[in-house]
């Protein structure tokens, strides 16, 4: 089925009304200039070697030049047979602690900024595969559906801070619900979860929540960020650390055993985030280790035929061809009509 991909661009066939009201205007003014010249019998001798017709040949050449260029600036084209281009890959979603326990510094310069480092590294490492994004702190917000254009994952990532999520926390379960919801369900193999955070969680639903990603198939792995000693969490723009109702400071401490039972719960593996190069070539170890599926290749676009080099072709064509057409004959052709009268 015929298309354009900037079907926007057609408003330029506007262009084609003054062009008419021009050609029509110089057709209106050679009428008018022939009159005034005096006698009509003697101004048709004297130009009985031009053809209105050649002009109107002429002025419908380079209309349709235009029209074709305008066409061909909105692209049009059609999908190629069997065009979808697969690669083998998994489906993989990465669900990121943005909580403001993440400002913790016994990871250097914060647990969160770490984790964002080893994110991009994982993401760099695909091969293939399609990756989506979710935060969560106190709520889980879908930042990205999977895809397979990776640059606009990393930007996902970059953007992401404990400002982007308004209700603090750390609610383990809404965000593997929200990374199963936006897996394909009817699936039950080639899916993943990589879930960074430090674990600090006490909703009592993430033992379901695991259990309804296994059931669906999908294998979580756990990255664990920070130490089991902790440190307190700075206040994000007040120079002061985190303290209880009691005005005592807030120690946050990596909860490993959390995380340890979501990824054995789902067939998974659980990391410890100490060197960030090493635990991103472990976790696309895992990852690439998986059974894969056929996807779609770059950003699952279809490919197209274009005919847009063929429309500009035959404009150019077009504006060639009205350049050689004369309105005025040959001086033989003019010698020939006076001895048939």
């Amino acid at each position: 089925m015929l298309s354009f991909e900037h079907i926007e661009f057609l408003y330029g066939l506007l262009l084609l009304l003054p062009l008419v009201a021009l050609f029509i205007l110089v057709l209106r003014w050679k009428v008018k200039t022939r009159k005034a010249l005096g006698d009509e019998e003697l101004i048709n001798r004297i130009t009985n070697n031009y053809s209105s017709r050649k002009y109107f040949i002429k002025c419908i050449a380079v209309l349709l030049a235009v029209a074709l260029c305008v066409v061909a600036a909105t692209n049009l084209r059609k999908p190629v047979k069997g065009d979808q281009e697969k690669t083998a890959g998994i489906d993989v979603m990465i669900a990121l602690d943005v909580s403001k326990s993440m400002l913790s510094s016994d990871i250097k310069p914060t647990r969160l900024e770490r984790a964002k480092q080893l994110v991009n590294l994982i993401v760099d490492k695909m091969d293939g595969n399609r990756t989506g994004l979710v935060i969560f702190a106190g709520k889980a917000y879908l930042q990205m559906p999977v895809t397979s254009d990776l640059a606009e994952a990393k930007m996902f990532v970059s953007n992401a801070s404990v400002d982007a999520v308004p209700v603090q926390g750390t609610v383990i379960s809404e965000a593997l619900q929200l990374c199963n919801n936006s897996l394909d369900t009817k699936e039950k193999k080639h899916k993943a979860v990589i879930l960074i955070t430090d674990g600090e969680d006490h909703d009592p639903n993430v033992e379901k929540a695991a259990q309804e990603l296994f059931d669906n198939g999908v294998i979580v792995y756990t990255i664990g960020i920070g130490t089991p000693e902790g440190s307190p969490i700075m206040e994000p723009g007040a120079g002061t650390y985190k303290t209880d109702i009691n005005g005592k400071t807030v120690i946050s401490k990596l909860n490993e055993d959390e995380l340890k039972n979501i990824a054995a719960k789902t067939g998974g593996e659980y990391f410890r985030m100490e060197n960030v190069l090493q635990t991103s070539k472990d976790v696309s170890t895992v990852l690439n280790s998986m059974e894969k599926k056929l996807v779609l290749g770059k950003n699952g676009e279809r490919e197209y035929f274009s005919f847009a080099p063929f429309l500009i072709a035959l404009a150019i064509l077009l504006l060639v061809a009205e350049i050689f057409i004369k309105e005025i004959f040959k001086e033989k052709n003019k010698i020939k009509q006076q001895v048939a009268r």
